[in-house]
């Protein structure tokens, strides 16, 4: 068993000693820069959880080619961020958003007729 001796150390002494420990604690952890999040796949049943639809729902889907997924051997995989987009493709417009496109659109087509 190791002696240990406790004398004062001064407020520097001390961030020194502990820089020096965090360092040589930190040479030997391995780096672990965080990556970009990685798309997640998704089984079937993860996907009906998701979009709270039951999995023979998810497979008429899939049938009709309705929903964006991968086949790889009998099993079906779907993106999480492709199954997300495809849920936002499908969202209603406001009022507004719907105004906003109309005078869109006819200012376009006066600009067109002018021309």
């Amino acid at each position: 068993m190791q002696a240990v001796t406790i004398t004062q150390i001064t407020p520097p002494e001390l961030e020194t000693l502990i820089e020096s420990a965090l360092k040589k604690v930190l040479k030997h952890q391995p780096d672990e820069t965080p990556s970009p999040a990685a798309d997640q796949l998704l089984t079937i049943q993860q996907v009906a959880n998701f979009l709270s639809l039951a999995v023979p729902t998810i497979y008429g889907l899939v049938s009709r080619s309705a929903i964006p997924c991968m086949k790889v051997g009998k099993r079906l995989y779907f993106s999480k961020d492709e199954i997300a987009a495809w849920l936002k493709a499908g969202k209603k417009h406001t009022i507004a958003e719907m105004d906003a496109e109309a005078d869109a659109y006819l200012l376009k087509k006066k600009k067109g007729g002018k021309s």
